[in-house]
């Protein structure tokens, strides 16, 4: 199956209907380490807003230009350590999307995962565009107000190889705990079956 290019998930994106107020909102999910970041990276770029350093590199004294016509968000900045992907309900669902829905700036304080501590205030305001990229965000409750939901995967063995690779092999068994985790989740969600397009981080994407 040869991938969509990122010119078409664009085409997409502006197309579709914006359906959190005035913004357009897209979904990047799948499993850790299948390519979520890098794909949400190249698509915010192309929609006109800033490139991204990936989680936790959210530095608040260079907040996201105001004018920016789309901002990109991180669910590793949102979750609360490795228990925390129901976390999303809270801080994507409520405190992010339910305001933008209303008009209203959204906002959360970005959880640090050195310290186990929330730190920096990350305000979302109303954008022509928002792209949310992580394991669960194209949840029911997020979905249903999404423009565009993509779904990336990869196999198991690739995945956990590039985890690694990032966080180190000492968080082996964390890993692998987590992509049991996530694979309860997304078969209890449903989340693959509801996606808009599907995407193999296995193989490039085109331009």
């Amino acid at each position: 199956m040869a991938n969509v290019p990122v010119s078409e998930l664009v085409r997409r994106a502006c197309a579709g209907e914006a359906l959190l107020g005035s913004t357009r909102l897209v979904l990047i999910d799948g499993p850790a380490g299948s390519g979520k970041t890098t794909l949400a990276t190249r698509l915010c770029e192309r929609l006109g807003g800033a490139p991204s350093h990936g989680p936790g590199t959210f530095d608040p004294r260079f907040p996201a230009d105001a004018d920016a016509p789309a901002q990109l968000l991180h669910s590793d900045d949102m979750y609360e350590g490795w228990a925390g992907l129901d976390a999303l309900d809270t801080v994507l669902v409520d405190q992010v999307l339910a305001p933008l829905t209303a008009g209203a700036p959204g906002a959360f304080r970005m959880w640090d995962w050195h310290r186990s501590e929330r730190t920096h205030h990350i305000e979302v305001p109303p954008r022509p565009f928002l792209i949310v990229e992580g394991v669960g965000v194209a949840r029911a409750g997020a979905r249903e107000l999404a423009t565009l939901s993509v779904w990336v995967e990869a196999p198991a063995g690739l995945r956990l190889e590039r985890g690694l690779a990032r966080d180190g092999s000492a968080m082996a068994q964390e890993w692998r705990r987590w992509q049991a985790v996530e694979a309860a989740h997304f078969a209890a969600d449903d989340t693959r079956r509801h996606a808009d397009v599907v995407v193999d981080g296995a193989q490039q994407v085109p331009s």
